[in-house]
C-alpha cells in the first residue's frame, strides 16, 4: 500500500530508507541521502531532493547506478536474475511474451549496446509499447558515448519518478500517467450511444494486433473508466473498434446485410505516455468522424 508523505517525514531513517530503497536500483544510497532533509512538503520536492542527490554523486557512484540496472529481455525475467520490481515492469510491455525472432534481437541488441557504451540498454518500459522499444532500442545504438549516457541516467530518473508516485501519495504528486478515453455520439439520434461494445488494441506489426481493454458504453455514451490510466499510456500505434452495426440494430433501424459501416476501427498514435488522448467517434450509419479531445 502507499505511504502518505506525512508518514514518511516522520519515519525513523532506517524505515524511511526501508520503504525507498529500491527507488533506484541497487542504490538506497539515493534514499539514505534525503532522509536527513526531512519534512518534504510535496512528492514533486521529495522527488526534486532524490534528483539531487543522485546528480551531486561522485562518478563512481553515478556509473554504479547505471551498470546495476537489468538489461531488457524476456529470458533474464523467466530466469529470475532481476528484482520483481524490474520484472513486473517488464511483463507490463510484453517483454515475457516475445517471440523467438524478437528474443534473438534483443539478446543481439544487448550484446552490441554493452559492448559500444559498458552499460545495460536503460529504457523506461512502462512508456513504450513492444514496438517502439524495439525502435528505440536500435536507434539509441547509433549514439555516442557521451550522449547515451546522459539518455540512460534520464531514463533512470522516469524509472525512478513512476515507482516513487506507485509508493508515496500527498500533495504535489508527479505527473507519470495519462491514460486514453472515448466516448460515442449518436448524431441520428442526436444523443450518446448507449451499449457500444469497445475495444482498444496495440498495433504492435503488420500482422500482430495485441488485446489492452474492452469496455461498453453507458448512458453517457462513455465507458466506466479510461480504458488506459493510471500508468503511462506506452508509445504506440493503437486502434479503437466501435460494434456501431450492432448499436443501430437494437435500435431497430431498417439497415442492410451486412450493414454500410459494422465494426469502425479508428487507429491513432500516442507519443506523450503522460497525455490524455480522448478519442471519440460521432457516427451515423453511414459516415462518422473523429478528432482527439480534452
Amino acid at each position: 500500500m502507499p505511504l502518505p508523505l506525512s508518514t514518511l517525514n516522520t519515519l525513523p531513517p532506517a524505515d524511511f530508507v526501508a520503504a525507498l530503497g529500491a527507488v533506484f536500483e541497487h542504490a538506497p544510497w539515493v534514499a539514505q541521502g534525503v532522509a536527513e532533509g526531512r519534512p518534504y512538503p510535496t512528492v514533486e520536492a521529495l522527488f526534486a531532493a532524490m534528483r539531487a542527490t543522485v546528480e551531486g554523486a561522485g562518478e563512481e557512484r553515478r556509473l554504479a547506478l547505471l551498470v546495476g540496472h537489468p538489461e531488457l529481455a524476456g529470458r533474464a525475467a523467466r530466469s529470475g536474475r532481476i528484482a520483481p520490481d524490474s520484472i513486473a515492469e517488464q511483463a507490463a510491455a510484453g517483454l515475457d511474451r516475445l517471440s523467438e525472432a524478437e528474443y534473438a534481437q534483443f539478446e543481439r541488441l544487448n550484446t552490441d549496446y554493452r559492448a559500444r557504451f559498458g552499460i545495460p540498454f536503460i529504457l523506461c518500459v512502462k512508456r513504450h509499447g513492444r514496438a517502439s522499444l524495439l525502435a528505440t532500442f536500435e536507434r539509441r545504438l547509433g549514439s555516442t558515448p557521451e550522449a547515451e549516457r546522459r539518455v540512460a541516467e534520464a531514463e533512470v530518473m522516469r524509472i525512478a519518478a513512476i515507482r516513487l508516485d506507485a509508493l508515496v501519495t500527498g500533495e504535489g504528486p508527479l505527473r507519470t500517467t495519462g491514460r486514453i478515453s472515448t466516448h460515442v455520439l449518436d448524431t441520428v439520434a442526436g444523443r450518446p450511444a448507449a451499449g457500444v461494445a469497445v475495444e482498444l488494441v496495440e498495433i504492435v506489426s503488420a500482422t500482430e494486433a495485441v488485446p489492452v481493454a474492452r469496455a461498453v458504453t453507458n448512458a453517457d455514451g462513455r465507458t466506466d473508466a479510461p480504458l488506459i490510466g493510471g500508468r503511462p499510456v506506452p508509445m504506440a500505434t493503437y486502434e479503437l473498434r466501435f460494434a456501431l452495426g450492432d448499436h443501430f440494430r437494437r435500435l431497430g433501424l431498417d439497415l442492410p446485410e451486412p450493414p454500410f459501416l459494422d465494426i469502425v476501427p479508428l487507429r491513432f498514435g500516442v507519443g506523450e505516455p503522460e497525455g490524455h488522448y480522448h478519442v471519440p467517434l460521432v457516427a451515423t450509419p453511414w459516415s462518422y468522424q473523429t478528432y482527439r479531445g480534452s
